[in-house]
């Protein structure tokens, strides 16, 4: 279920893309695991990783839609998660240089800008990475104030002076698209993305902001000059565009919180049942044999909805647009997750986890900052509340089956997804299907009445006026339904690729107890009403226990013992 690069082979791409990935772990293998902490203790900028990149055409490759390239050029999103999978399973820094690069285009590819859609081709040919500079110091990302200002020259183009604060690759990036607002035009028609040089003499780069490998900056346009060409979206379209890269690019960081997990885990497991304690190996108590068990179940699950949310991804359209939810799903849940899944690994391994030679040190810190990057937990869950209704009561039955997709095909309406509106309006199949289809697994038909209930609770207690301006309050109910919407897409993916009853189970008495656990927090708040705590109380369950199933799943986590081990 895990990767692991002594067996990797993505038969499910095309060849050109096996060969790439491939390639990608030999790099870092052959590399070996002490220039890989070393770079990252001394904080090394990554050259020879981008000049493997350049050489390779890795970026140009998988970062290219087809219109703008050819051969094997095109933004697939099937192998785009692949590849930061892998990243992120060799470090959280090389994964960051590839998301933001991600993120600076994604304003270019959505723009009719035809000059600036052929150079960012060929800076991508020539081996550049790209910035995404919308965020201030004083704004954060909030895109309503910003302070880059563009002043009209008379000319059809502008000079532009402001600071923008938290960007990633701008120190070197050959393109950075950079959000702002026109000084003559009041409200949402003076939006502005214009493309610039991060080598530009009027582009003065400041500082790294982080301690880290990576280079987070901060820099400043002092009149800097916009011509005409270089502008890639104005008005409306230009705050379509950031929210519509943002939804491109949050994806990204469920598959790097999966691959920092998998190399951890195959660290914590292995250091666990070599070390001895009286007498006997550390995986012989129980309570390390639970922990290992509750990570590596609640990882599978991880990999479960991000592959599946993939197919969604792929599938979307103008009539289409499911992954708008599964989308913060992945940015929000599965990055949450992995936070879990290493601190249950933590658990086990204590002090050898602060240790500077290992990987997983390395891990403990990076796996913290994915929820709190593209939106903080909070806002994505605010965002998960918006499709709600339509999700739980509202099913359609209009849409066909979304297939497994894995096909070699350009994945070209992400760059065309339309104004970032009428979330509250989507519509879903029936979650329930997904449910019924596993209904004599024990504990997904537990999880499905515990669903259920909140269902009606919604619709008996549903949240008063006051409680739904109570972010507070609000929040819990959105873990709540976050769950169902968790569940639905693991039972979905594991169909699709024939999981074992004993994992899947196992799975799902996680999701029961989270449930029962975030019932219990609802029923604390303040805000609560009696009959909804008195609903609370009804909801919780226990999960349906099981012995067999439980060693199973234990088998599986053993035989991650000394499966892996990075090359010295």
């Amino acid at each position: 279920m895990l990767f692991n690069p002594n067996t990797y082979d993505p038969a499910h791409l095309d060849d050109e893309s096996r060969r790439l990935l491939r390639a990608l772990v030999a790099f870092f293998e052959e590399r070996g695991k002490n220039a890989l902490v070393k770079s990252y203790i001394d904080r090394a900028w990554y050259d020879d990783f981008l000049a493997f990149s350049a050489k390779e055409g890795l970026f140009a490759t998988f970062l290219t839609p087809a219109a703008d390239g050819s051969g094997d050029k095109r933004w697939d999103t099937a192998r785009n998660a692949a590849l930061s999978e892998i990243l992120g399973f060799y470090g959280l820094d090389y994964w960051y240089t590839w998301q933001v690069t991600v993120l600076g285009l994604g304003p270019v590819w959505q723009s009719a800008n035809e000059r600036q859609r052929q150079r960012a081709a060929e800076l991508l040919d020539e081996g550049h990475v790209m910035a995404f500079a919308l965020s201030e110091r004083s704004h954060g990302a909030d895109i309503y104030a910003t302070d880059m200002i563009l002043t009209p020259t008379g000319d059809g183009g502008f000079t532009a002076s402001g600071t923008k604060y938290y960007i990633g690759n701008g120190n070197v990036a050959g393109l950075v698209s950079v959000f702002g607002r026109r000084a003559d035009v009041e409200g949402p028609d003076g939006y502005v993305f214009f493309a610039a040089d991060s080598r530009h003499e009027n582009y003065h780069l400041i500082k790294n902001v982080v301690n880290k490998q990576m280079y987070v900056s901060t820099f400043e346009l002092r009149d800097y000059p916009v011509r005409e060409q270089d502008v890639l979206h104005t008005g409306k379209a230009a705050f379509d565009a950031a929210l519509n890269t943002v939804n491109v690019g949050k994806f990204n960081l469920c598959t790097a919180a999966i691959g920092i997990c998998e190399h951890a885990m195959y660290e914590a497991v292995t250091h666990a049942h070599q070390r001895i304690l009286y007498g006997k190996p550390v995986t012989a108590f129980p309570h390390v044999r639970r922990e290992l068990t509750d990570a590596y179940a609640r990882l599978v699950a991880m990999k479960l909805f991000s592959d599946r949310a993939v197919d969604y991804f792929r599938s979307a359209g103008p009539d289409d647009r499911r992954y708008l939810l599964f989308n913060p799903m992945t940015k929000m849940k599965v990055t949450t997750e992995g936070e879990k899944v290493v601190d249950l690994m933590w658990d086990v391994i204590a002090a050898k986890g602060f240790e500077a030679d290992t990987y997983f040190d390395k891990a403990a810190m990076d796996i913290r900052g994915l929820p709190k990057l593209e939106g903080t937990v909070h806002v994505n869950l605010a965002l998960i509340l918006k499709f709600m209704p339509n999700y739980l009561f509202n099913p359609t039955t209009e849409y066909a089956p979304v297939p497994t997709r894995h096909d070699p095909a350009d994945d070209a309406f992400l760059f065309r997804q339309g104004p970032a509106r009428g979330l509250g309006a989507i519509r879903f199949h029936d979650w329930r299907t997904a449910y019924d289809t596993h209904a004599t697994v024990p504990n997904v038909a537990r999880l499905r009445e515990q669903a259920d209930a909140f269902c009606t609770l919604l619709q008996k207690h549903a949240p008063t006026g006051e409680q739904q301006k109570d972010l507070d309050f609000l929040l819990s109910v959105g873990h709540l339904f976050a769950l169902i919407v968790y569940g639905q897409l693991i039972l979905e993916q594991a169909a699709l690729t024939g999981v074992g009853r004993p994992l899947l189970d196992e799975i799902f008495a996680i999701l029961v107890r989270d449930f029962s656990a975030y019932v219990t927090e609802l029923h604390g708040k303040a805000a609560t009403t009696p009959e909804q705590a008195e609903w609370a109380l009804a909801a919780i369950r226990r999960p349906v226990v099981d012995e067999s199933r439980d060693t199973a799943v234990w088998e599986q986590v053993l035989a991650l013992a000394g499966a892996y081990e990075m090359r010295p």
